[in-house]
């Protein structure tokens, strides 16, 4: 086949899902052409050596990009953010020749203003759309804490409603992320009978089990305490807040180690200062091929998300990267996440937003055993194998992108 990838986050940044489905396609013969803007996830301007321009195109391995200008923006303006993705919809959709004669498109959501290269080529050219659900909006926005209060807010939630609402119809078949997700879509107006379920997947070649090096262990810090490492983005979504206060108050018991950085950032500092807790330590951003070792050097990975509805039929990206490495989890997150981690033995849960609930799977997890944890992670790796890999992922995907691409033929 002939696909087009249309989405705003594609390496080098950190947002891999695109970009492994765009290489093994293109590895099972498919001719695969992506449609993009330039690096600036998650610092909210251009990667050094990177200089936005039109008509900028490249070769990534036997896959074809092209990148188009947009406005860089990933802070905590809601103004900022919502005028980089509407930059990026619009000259993505001013650039849609580069994906003319595709059989199919493949579009990744957030945000939604991603699908509108695809939207004209699904009039212009009857090309087939397939949608990537990674998260429920308006909730998303409206849960984020950067969204207007009062009828300016109103009239958002309204606005992204009908939006959403619009854009699950234009797409010939719907991806999400999740059952409970799959129903969301199908009330918002989906088809149900084109809305298919495809769990997430990690990067396979940096996130897998690995021994944990000297240089790990030095860099989490041990003190002879449980770890517990919360790795990647730390938003304004993810209950940064809520960790740090269950941490402190297992001060004696625990070390809780943040890798990453993000909006979110700067609070969850602040609190930590405030409480005056020596067990809870940043270490920022570190090298994707670094990550499985510090994986390996920590006891538990945390999963956390804040109580939003839209978050309750999500699944963190980091939960797949923690089975993948074959390490327990601890998750302060609602529904479909919960569930998961419960049905399968590969971690502890609790509800999101409760400090106290989440300090008290802190001392669970520092009291188990080494077997019960050696276990747990066994379990893990084995669940993501056969449910979340890349190999699992992409062969849903090509069958699903093959029907689609057929359905339009006959038609």
């Amino acid at each position: 086949m002939r696909i087009g990838l249309i989405s705003q986050w594609y390496p080098p940044e950190g947002v891999f899902i695109p970009g492994n489905l765009a290489d093994q396609l293109a590895e099972r013969g498919h001719e695969v052409r992506v449609l993009t803007t330039f690096p600036t996830y998650p610092y909210g301007r251009v990667y050094p050596g990177w200089r936005q321009r039109w008509r900028h195109r490249e070769t990534d391995g036997q896959v074809a990009v092209q990148r188009v200008p947009a406005y860089p923006s990933h802070d905590t303006s809601a103004a900022r953010r919502a005028l980089s993705h509407l930059s990026f919809g619009a000259s993505s959709a001013v650039a849609v020749r580069w994906l003319s004669g595709v059989d199919v498109t493949y579009v990744y959501h957030p945000p939604p203003t991603s699908i509108a290269a695809a939207a004209v080529l699904r009039v212009a050219r009857r090309t087939p759309v397939v949608l990537h659900v990674q998260d429920l909006w308006p909730e998303s926005v409206t849960g984020s804490g950067m969204a207007p209060a009062g009828r300016a807010g109103r009239t958002l939630e309204r606005t992204l409603g009908a939006l959403m609402r619009r854009t699950y119809r234009v797409a010939d078949a719907v991806v999400v992320i999740s059952p409970a997700m799959a129903e969301q879509v199908v009330k918002r107006g989906a088809d149900p009978a084109r809305v298919r379920v495809v769990w997430n997947w990690t990067d396979d070649a940096l996130f897998r089990p690995v021994p944990a090096t000297d240089e790990a262990r030095a860099l989490l810090g041990h003190s002879g305490r449980c770890t517990v490492m919360f790795a990647g983005n730390l938003g304004l979504l993810q209950g940064l807040e809520t960790a740090v206060r269950a941490a402190a108050a297992v001060e004696n018991r625990v070390d809780l180690v943040f890798v990453g950085s993000g909006a979110g950032e700067e609070a969850a500092r602040r609190l930590a200062a405030d409480l005056r807790v020596e067990n809870v330590r940043f270490v920022g951003r570190r090298e994707p091929d670094q990550m499985a070792e510090l994986y390996a050097a920590a006891d538990w990975q945390l999963v956390s998300l804040r109580d939003v509805p839209a978050l309750r039929v999500a699944v963190p990206s980091k939960l797949q990267a923690a089975l993948a490495c074959g390490v327990p989890v601890i998750a302060s997150v609602a529904g479909e996440t919960a569930a998961l981690v419960r049905s399968t033995g590969v971690g502890l849960a609790c509800q999101p937003d409760d400090w106290r609930a989440l300090a008290e799977r802190f001392a669970e997890a520092a009291a188990l055993p080494l077997a019960s944890r050696q276990e747990m992670g066994r379990r893990a790796r084995q669940v993501y194998l056969e449910r979340m890999s890349l190999r699992v992922g992409v062969d849903q995907f090509e069958d699903l992108l093959t029907k689609v691409a057929a359905e339009r033929g006959r038609a």
